[in-house]
């Protein structure tokens, strides 16, 4: 399967960065699933989760965000926010 690259970054510096499978942000008009192909996009972020999944059926990491905004283009995700606080996942 292809893989998005993405970025995390906040006022501090890069949050997390690397492969992806799939990213879910809660983008202004609702949430939205990026997958490897996307169409390009800019879009706010509303309050909420931030999901990144990783290759393989990999870890599921997720960030609780209070706005920003994100890019996606050529498979490249950038997700710009003031703060990114790591929220815990039960493994699966």
């Amino acid at each position: 399967m292809a893989e998005l690259d993405v970025d995390i970054v906040d006022t501090e510096g890069t949050v997390w960065s690397g492969p992806a499978e799939r990213v879910i942000a809660p983008a202004g008009d609702g949430e939205m699933g990026i997958l490897a192909g996307h169409v390009p996009v800019l879009s706010v972020l509303k309050p909420g989760d931030v999901r990144v999944l990783t290759p393989g059926g990999g870890e599921s990491l997720r960030w609780r965000v209070a706005g920003g905004f994100f890019s996606v283009d050529s498979d490249q995700v950038t997700i710009v926010v003031d703060e990114a606080t790591p929220v815990a996942v039960a493994a699966h």
